[in-house]
């Protein structure tokens, strides 16, 4: 499937870490989605219910991050891959690729962030 709706660059504030001060002070997060359907019948029909709601991807990835800590990334982004599958599998969803950045990273030199990418299908 090549169709896909993406939402790019949202931002959050987590409480997500390895060490004991990320998991007390919040501090960014930064998500993209892309969210695979078949977007053919809502582009003919111009219906919005043939496709998917961005407002609940977007809460959906607000949700996840905002809610209860992980301490990897990898686990926040499966996290937000578990429930955009479960939340609109009925509208076709079949594959979704989540990228979650950390723009606040504790390592001993620069970097722009610290970043995950995964793609889950049902």
């Amino acid at each position: 499937m090549t169709d896909h709706i993406a939402l790019v660059n949202m931002r959050f504030d987590g409480r997500h870490g390895v060490l004991e001060e990320e998991q007390i002070q919040a501090q960014p997060f930064e998500v993209d989605v892309e969210v695979y359907l078949d977007l053919g019948p809502a582009g003919r029909t111009d219906d919005f219910s043939r496709t998917v709601d961005y407002r609940g991807v977007f809460e959906i990835c607000r949700d996840v991050v905002e809610g209860p800590s992980c301490r990897l990334l990898e686990a926040l982004a499966e996290r937000i891959a578990a429930r955009l599958l479960a939340a609109f599998e009925l509208a076709g969803v079949s594959e979704v690729v989540v990228r979650v950045r950390k723009p606040r990273v504790s390592l001993p030199g620069p970097l722009d962030h610290a970043a995950v990418e995964i793609t889950r299908r049902l």
